[in-house]
């Protein structure tokens, strides 16, 4: 686990599908994101939330450890307890706000941290090499469309929200010039 900036600390670990997650620890909020495979050293943990339905990775056992509770979207359809929110619902205190990037992926979203002055982003997007890119085309049902929607819902975000570093739920996270990049990958 590395912290990539004050409050925000990082770590990876290999989905059962085989690919390299990252998931995130934000110690003063006492918030985990789409957690997978929780390091020994996290602590404190009241509140765990999932940027998007496929996220629960290991959430469900971080709650039992923590005594914590899992927030998820709406369209999530679990397998364990979840306290529901909605796009634009205010989470861990009014600390987090869960923002929709496209309709197109209803149940996909981003997480807005303010304080922290961080964007967590779920599935619309990835980190690959340095470079931000979509992720692989399986993931798409009308490819063009969609990215072509994601596009447009990133570059309104990156526009309307105040953040610094951008957390990838794939990928490393960009820290110091999250908004500038996700504004040029939007623009492309």
């Amino acid at each position: 686990m590395v912290e990539i900036a004050p409050g925000i600390s990082h770590w990876t670990a290999v989905h059962p599908n085989g690919w390299l997650v990252s998931s995130y620890w934000l110690p003063g909020l006492k918030v985990l994101l789409d957690p997978l495979e929780v390091p020994d050293e996290v602590e404190e943990v009241e509140q765990i939330v999932l940027s998007n339905r496929h996220h629960k990775r290991s959430g469900f056992e971080a709650a039992e450890r923590f005594g914590a509770v899992v927030r998820a979207p709406r369209a999530f359809s679990s397998g364990g307890p979840v306290e529901f929110y909605d796009f634009g619902e205010p989470l861990a205190g009014g600390e987090i706000t869960a923002y929709q990037v496209t309709e197109l992926w209803p149940d996909d979203g981003a997480l807005h941290i303010p304080s922290l002055r961080a964007l967590e982003i779920a599935d619309t997007v990835l980190s690959d090499d340095g470079r931000l890119a979509f992720m692989p085309d399986v993931c798409f049902g009308d490819r063009d469309a969609e990215q072509r929607s994601i596009r447009e819902g990133l570059a309104r975000l990156a526009d309307e929200l105040d953040f610094r570093h951008l957390l990838l739920a794939h990928g490393p996270p960009i820290a110091g010039e999250g908004r500038e990049r996700l504004r040029e990958f939007a623009a492309t």
